[in-house]
């Protein structure tokens, strides 16, 4: 129902979302299978931002579908029919979905391991001391078990990210969305934490978009490529032939530009 298919882990389906005059995504058809890990690229301002807070409920698309494991964001299913939903449907379907965002967004008055209990104990209602165990085991996968009663301030961006990656973690999504969140960390840090990503994304089974820059990277662990431009896929497909023969000619000018700085 919806032309979603079955097997997607996170469909869309003719998703468009305008601000007034001015549209964003345009008519997008998407599909994201289980442990799919999908690399999206393109300029500045083509909407791959909007396309991961479409796919995490945050916004409301102007029109189409949005399905997540299962169940539809925005949509109920009534008399073999799908009627518009609100904000308690989106709750429940967008609780298999995690995302990382390009600021930290921790809460500064906390450690580190009270910034990953949180979402523990308030979302999924688990006691303090599995909490703590759990946050724990999260934060010493991403390298931070040395900093456990670290408040924000007292770590490098790096650090904090990987902090809100772990956070993320904690809730067990099925798809984890990243939004650039290298992009406001000093370079001798970015590697720190697309080592966290590489390593999630070569040893969970979670499905992952990744909106990046960093083509290396994207090319690294990544089983499919988008490539937006004005609200629009213009390319997509493997790695290998997107990333180094591309067809279409925008993909071709926004790669050399990339590769060039």
């Amino acid at each position: 129902m919806g032309g979603i298919p079955d097997d997607a882990l996170l469909g869309m389906r003719d998703v468009t979302m305008r601000y007034g005059s001015r549209t964003v995504i345009d008519a997008i058809r998407l599909a994201v299978k289980p442990r799919e890990k999908l690399a999206i690229i393109g300029p500045s301002g083509s909407g791959k931002t909007t396309i991961l807070r479409l796919a995490m409920g945050l916004e409301r698309p102007t029109d189409g579908f949005i399905r997540i494991d299962g169940q539809y964001l925005w949509h109920v299913q009534r008399n073999g029919a799908l009627a518009p939903a609100g904000e308690q449907q989106a709750r429940r379907a967008r609780r298999a979905v995690g995302m990382v965002f390009q600021q930290f967004n921790l809460f500064p008055h906390m450690t580190a391991l009270q910034n990953v209990t949180e979402p523990l104990i308030h979302v999924l209602r688990v006691n303090k001391k599995e909490a703590n165990d759990r946050a724990t085991d999260l934060l010493t996968r991403v390298g931070l078990a040395t900093h456990l009663d670290h408040r924000p301030a007292q770590l490098s961006g790096g650090q904090q990210q990987r902090v809100a990656i772990a956070r993320s973690l904690a809730l067990r999504p099925k798809l984890m969305l990243f939004d650039e969140v290298t992009s406001a960390l000093d370079p001798e840090l970015i590697g720190e934490v697309l080592n966290v990503i590489r390593d999630l994304a070569h040893t969970t089974s979670m499905a992952m978009m990744i909106v990046t820059h960093e083509i290396t990277f994207a090319a690294d662990i990544a089983d499919r490529v988008i490539v937006f431009d004005h609200g629009r896929i213009v390319e997509e497909g493997a790695p290998d032939v997107v990333l180094r023969q591309p067809q279409s000619p925008r993909t071709q000018q926004f790669l050399k530009a990339i590769l060039e700085r």
